[in-house]
């Protein structure tokens, strides 16, 4: 018995020391340094030859053509929360939805009246890739989020972002 209580109070002195080496080369986090600025080299291509945010595509066996490219979500079951949160040169507006069972995954805002509002209204619908064969699950394990980042000149002419799910919406309405 003695031995055990030494054990434990040896380890727990050991574990209280290991805030000491956090800033030494032991701790794996860190073994890179700090990060540092690096100047990029300048391109000879033009602006409109390269676009820096749209990859490089490369053939792959493993990837899909994208016009044989088909989403296969459905909509949720139940839209639980909706968030919109002012951002520089927009907003962000973040859903959470609870689907009818575990595994929901690829979940999306899919746009409706193709991203246009009408009559002030900014609509979307909340979709996900659901598989049938799983679980339900308790509430909280099947609650999927979503986000889409809307810009300021879209939000010109909105005065309501809604959000549609298979059993009723949510809406937030500008002050």
């Amino acid at each position: 018995m003695q031995r055990a209580t030494l054990l434990l109070v040896a380890s727990c002195l050991a574990l209280g020391a290991c805030g000491g080496i956090r800033d030494t080369n032991w701790n794996p986090g860190n073994w890179f340094g700090k990060s540092k600025v690096e100047r990029r080299a300048r391109s000879t291509a033009t602006p409109e030859e390269v676009n820096p945010l749209i990859p490089e595509q490369r053939d792959s066996i493993f990837r899909r053509k994208s016009d044989e490219e088909q989403y296969e979500g459905t909509p949720v079951h139940t839209v639980s929360d909706l968030v919109i949160e002012r951002t520089a040169g927009g907003a962000i507006v973040r859903v959470t939805g609870i689907p009818l069972r575990q595994g929901a995954y690829d979940v999306r805002l899919k746009a409706q009246n193709k991203g246009e509002p009408q009559d002030g209204v900014l609509t979307y619908e909340l979709e996900a890739v659901q598989p049938t064969n799983l679980p339900q699950g308790t509430t909280r394990s099947r609650a999927v989020n979503a986000a889409v980042f809307v810009s300021d000149q879209k939000l010109r002419d909105v005065s309501t972002v809604r959000v549609v799910g298979l059993t009723g919406a949510l809406s937030s309405k500008r002050r």
